[in-house]
């Protein structure tokens, strides 16, 4: 069975955040092998697909694990997902994926970037819990919960400085989310080429720091579409590995664009 590591939200090797992805010929195996497998690779998250049948409404059928669960929506594995299938001639322009979370697309345009069509998170105002701000170590200007899907707690802190230095006590943020805690600001320089910044804690999912979360960003599209007055931004994402996301809010949907590049293509030799 071959796999592959693909850095998803970037278009050089070693930056945005890698996924593993293996597509499967057939059914999906057992749950706890697949968990296996996305433990042994020990990534934030390792993609499943299998092909459908033709004539529904989706052409690959899509499933994520983190090293200790499986997650409902994740968009940095779905796009190495979708350019792992446009690189190896599986299929060309509009790629349809059934998932926990509905139907996702995602569409390869002719210069390599890839286009996905996400549905957009809710954002519901709730006080700021004095353990989350004592867990962060930062002074916090708004909290919003997600959508069920996503179900992070996103916070707003003051300003880029602070997001960029922030060292929170990770064991602390276990527990304030159903999946983690996503940290934004607005850009202190747009002309630099991003709108906003933000960074990922998920350490009930066995991941500590997510480097891009493509996902949280159908949260942060309207958050700072609101504050901006614009639906077309760009995010940039991560502490010491970072990627960047352009976003595009569409009503109830939102559209995630990035780069993509393979840097590992192996064989898994242990077989279900």
């Amino acid at each position: 069975m071959r796999l592959r590591i693909v850095d998803a939200f970037t278009d050089r090797p070693f930056r945005g955040n890698p996924a593993g992805v293996l597509l499967l010929d057939g059914e999906f195996p057992p749950d706890a092998w697949l968990q296996q497998v996305a433990t042994e690779v020990n990534l934030s998250e390792t993609a499943f697909a299998r092909p459908l049948p033709p004539g529904g409404d989706a052409d690959w059928a899509l499933r994520w694990f983190t090293p200790s669960a499986e997650v409902d929506m994740c968009g940095h594995a779905t796009l190495a997902t979708a350019h792992v299938i446009a690189t190896s001639g599986l299929a060309t322009g509009l790629i349809r994926f059934s998932a926990r979370c509905g139907i996702l697309t995602a569409e390869t345009a002719e210069d390599g970037t890839i286009t996905m069509d996400f549905p957009t998170s809710s954002l519901t105002p709730v006080d700021a819990d004095p353990a989350v701000q004592r867990a962060l170590g930062a002074d916090i200007t708004s909290v919003h919960d997600t959508s069920e899907h996503i179900g992070d707690l996103l916070v707003e802190l003051a300003d880029e400085r602070a997001v960029r230095e922030l060292t929170p006590d990770i064991a602390a943020l276990r527990g304030y989310a159903r999946r983690g805690v996503i940290v934004t600001a607005a850009a202190e320089d747009p002309s630099r080429g991003y709108d906003f910044v933000s960074r990922g804690f998920f350490p009930a999912f066995g991941i500590d720091e997510d480097p891009v979360t493509g996902s949280a960003h159908t949260a942060l599209a309207p958050f700072w579409a609101a504050r901006l007055g614009r639906t077309s931004l760009v995010g940039l994402q991560g502490g010491a590995r970072t990627g960047r996301v352009r976003v595009r809010l569409a009503g109830d949907r939102t559209l995630l664009t990035g780069n993509a590049v393979t840097v590992i293509d192996g064989e898994l030799l242990a077989h279900p």
